[in-house]
């Protein structure tokens, strides 16, 4: 096949891919509570669950990137993985040293649901997590800030 036969056989293959959005699927990252331990130290990140129906198969990659203290730094790359999330539910994904909350944080889920696959990245960037975006968290009834 020429070239430019397989050039324009992969631009139809690629307008003919169904990409589907994301929805009622969100990343918190909530402050500990006073009574929780290491609560000065620590936030936690949730994925949660706003569907009706359970989602499978879910991996989540997370990492931090950005300048901290005039130097450039990226944490290590992380993955979690759970066979199934219920609805309306939210599992932890990870403590995050408060140190790092000055970085841009990123989690990129991925998901079955309903025999399709999708995926999403959420980036809680530098200065989002200040106190001042903080929103009432579905189901885990607490504050904190959410992507959706």
């Amino acid at each position: 096949m020429p070239v430019t036969s397989r050039l324009i056989f992969v631009k139809h293959m690629k307008k003919d891919i169904t990409v589907l959005k994301v929805e009622d699927l969100a990343v918190a990252i909530v402050p500990r509570l006073e009574h929780e331990e290491d609560h000065e130290d620590f936030w936690d990140t949730y994925l949660i669950n706003l569907k009706e129906e359970t989602i499978l198969s879910v991996l989540v990659n997370s990492t931090g990137y950005g300048e901290l203290d005039g130097e450039q730094r990226r944490t290590s790359t992380l993955r979690y993985f759970w066979e199934s999330i219920d609805p309306k539910s939210a599992v932890k994904i990870e403590p995050v040293q408060k140190t790092v909350l000055q970085l841009a944080n990123e989690y990129w889920v991925s998901f079955s649901f309903n025999n399709y696959l999708y995926d999403k990245k959420y980036v809680f960037v530098p200065g989002s997590l200040d106190e001042i975006h903080f929103t009432d968290i579905p189901i885990l009834n607490r504050k904190g800030v959410m992507i959706r």
